[in-house]
């Protein structure tokens, strides 16, 4: 049987992240503010074995998980590639996350350790959830002298194939209760029109007038938010995103070199062994997934998604932290 392990890297300052190699996944997140007060921001169970076995292996949450070989969802159950149809693992045509054992569900291997960053790598087989080609990825977790969290992932195959790698971690600044009261703002002037299943219908929406119009930071909580799961398509600003807590005077600023990126918020956690015993209220954390559109192997006019050999896939995201 494949070995669980578990790392902790810190920086200097304020940060401190818990990661498992079993989906390469982020299960601690621990912000100091600006009076020495310790927030665990990243929603996680009491124990990474926690993680392998029921409640949690039951429900399909992506707790701090690394999402691949593509994240979000893929339509029609298939995706063709120069005349070649591959069949993906679907639930009634839709294809998520990488399938029912994506990378999510994996152990990974732990390439190295330092105090500040760590490196876990997947060898993932031709054809593994139906994807062709031999996909080799590494993730990379690094706290800089900044106090940001760096999170890269990096991919090289020997066959084209789809790749979209994302982190999908939830985060709540307070560390418990709602991030209604969280101020949330995010630079986009669209999002993807999607049909009943949540599958992209190939067109893009304006958000202008929306309750998808997040360009002025405000309180989560308004009269025309249910809820997203949903795709912002980032315009040309430099920042992205930011979220921040009054009650824990944190700030999180968030880039990408990505086009988009999902923005997730669950009604209501299930009922699981939390670190922080379970001190979650209606819609109790937010989840930032900066990556390519959702369904791009089926939508030829969405931007590329296909990796071919010699080519170095690359996501790159920067969660930065400061303290008001």
């Amino acid at each position: 049987m494949e070995k669980l392990e578990v790392i902790t890297i810190k920086n200097n300052e304020a940060l401190e992240m818990t990661i498992s190699n079993f989906g390469a996944t982020v299960i601690g997140l621990k912000v100091k503010n600006s009076i020495g007060e310790i927030f665990d921001v990243a929603a996680g169970l009491k124990e990474a074995s926690n993680y392998l076995e029921s409640p949690y292996s039951n429900v399909k949450l992506f707790l701090g998980n690394s999402i691949g070989r593509y994240a979000g969802r893929i339509s029609k159950g298939e995706f063709m590639i120069d005349d070649s149809v591959y069949k993906i693992e679907h639930q009634d045509g839709v294809h998520l996350h990488g399938g029912e054992n994506g990378f999510f569900n994996r152990f990974w291997s732990v390439k190295e350790v330092k105090e500040n960053s760590a490196v876990l790598t997947y060898h993932s087989k031709n054809l593994e959830e139906g994807y062709p080609g031999n996909l080799n990825v590494e993730a990379i977790f690094e706290l800089t002298p900044k106090n940001e969290v760096k999170i890269s992932y990096k991919a090289t195959t020997d066959q084209a194939t789809p790749v979209n790698l994302t982190s999908h971690i939830y985060l709540n600044l307070n560390g418990k209760g709602s991030i209604l009261d969280h101020e949330l703002q995010i630079n986009s002037d669209f999002y993807l029109d999607v049909d009943s299943q949540l599958l992209p219908t190939g067109k893009l929406n304006k958000s202008e007038g929306t309750s998808f119009d997040r360009n002025k930071k405000a309180k989560i909580k308004r009269e025309d938010f249910k809820g997203f799961d949903d795709t912002f398509v980032f315009n040309d600003k430099q920042l992205k995103a930011s979220l921040s807590s009054a009650e824990s005077g944190i700030n999180m600023d968030i880039y990408s070199n990505q086009p988009a990126m999902v923005v997730y918020t669950p009604e209501k956690f299930p009922n699981l062994p939390f670190s922080n015993d379970n001190q979650f209220g209606t819609f109790p954390a937010i989840c930032f997934e900066p990556q390519n559109f959702p369904d791009a192997p089926n939508k030829k006019y969405f931007p590329n998604s296909i990796l071919k050999p010699g080519e170095t896939y690359l996501n790159e995201m920067i969660f930065a932290f400061t303290f008001g």
